[in-house]
């Protein structure tokens, strides 16, 4: 029985080696082909500045309460609660040392768009990589480029504050297998040029979705509920939803939702709140034709009740 015993048990070990094994090889880190990110040229800052503000990058990179030019030093947030634990965003100053300035563009290039970091870890997706994915190799390098010419800042953000299993990131492979996606979030492939120039800024940049789709206990997206609105991820409170079919915002024209992106005010004369104030203020920086975009690609999503 005991010679049994240890067989039974060595088979279940090299049984469970074996798909360990095998979990960790299907779930590594994938970058992008060295090649995407070769003859990009020198980058249109113009272009970059404008990325940057349709990306949000202050709202969590920059300090807590910054205003004016300190916004741009980009030396770390404010603490982003979510059920998962407490993350911390990073320096991404051009500091060499402790921000990015020390970064290729492939690093960078596939921090944002695969959520590998410069040593070959996975990111969690607290950095909306999951959305940065759909953004391209053009507006990548533009925004490296502006990133570069911004305040540097040898602050370092402290690290991430997460319970276990969740500070265990071998585990983000698996969550990227299963809900890691490059792909439109909604078919619109018939849209005019203008939808289309929205939903590469909301489904792309502008992240949008990362807060006003729901998920489900492991922090993906619901199936068929995009931009349905829903709880909180940082866990406090609701996020609306802003398909047409919406009691908040699905009666509103795009000219509407043109004037709240440009100005924070409703149709009703109420203005932003909450965790959007920061958001506007991001997307008033946009060209006005930006804006319509976004708001034409509202208006074409699929209703969510």
């Amino acid at each position: 029985m005991t010679a049994l015993w240890l067989k039974t048990l060595g088979t279940l070990v090299l049984i469970g080696g074996v798909g360990a094994g095998g979990f960790l090889f299907v779930t590594a880190p994938q970058r992008q082909p060295y090649a995407h990110w070769e003859n990009l040229g020198e980058p249109d800052l113009q272009n970059g500045e404008r990325i940057f503000w349709a990306g949000g990058c202050v709202s969590c990179h920059a300090p807590a309460g910054a205003e004016g030019e300190a916004r741009l030093v980009l030396s770390g947030g404010a603490p982003l609660k979510s059920p998962f634990g407490t993350f911390h965003a990073p320096n991404i100053t051009p500091n060499p040392d402790v921000g990015i300035g020390g970064w290729s563009l492939a690093e960078f290039g596939d921090a944002m768009t695969r959520g590998v970091g410069p040593n070959g870890q996975h990111l969690y997706p607290s950095f909306p990589y999951g959305s940065y994915a759909r953004m391209t190799s053009t507006d990548i390098n533009d925004l490296f480029g502006y990133l570069k010419t911004l305040p540097s800042s040898d602050k370092v953000a402290p690290p991430h504050e997460l319970p276990f299993p969740f500070n265990i990131r071998a585990a983000v492979g698996g969550w990227k297998f299963l809900y890691f996606t490059d792909a439109p979030r909604v078919d619109l492939a018939n849209a005019d040029d203008r939808v289309k120039r929205g939903q590469y800024l909301v489904e792309g940049p502008g992240h949008c979705g990362e807060c006003h789709t729901p998920r489900n206990a492991l922090g993906g997206f619901k199936s068929g509920q995009w931009l349905a609105g829903g709880a909180n991820p940082e866990g406090e409170g609701t996020i609306p939803n802003i398909t047409p079919g919406s009691k908040s915002i699905g009666g509103w024209s795009q000219g509407d939702i043109v004037e709240y992106l440009t100005t924070g005010f409703t149709p009703d004369y109420d203005s932003v709140g909450g965790s959007m104030v920061e958001v506007q203020k991001n997307l008033s920086e946009l060209p006005a034709e930006d804006r319509e975009a976004i708001a034409a690609y509202l208006k074409a999503v699929p209703a969510v009740e």
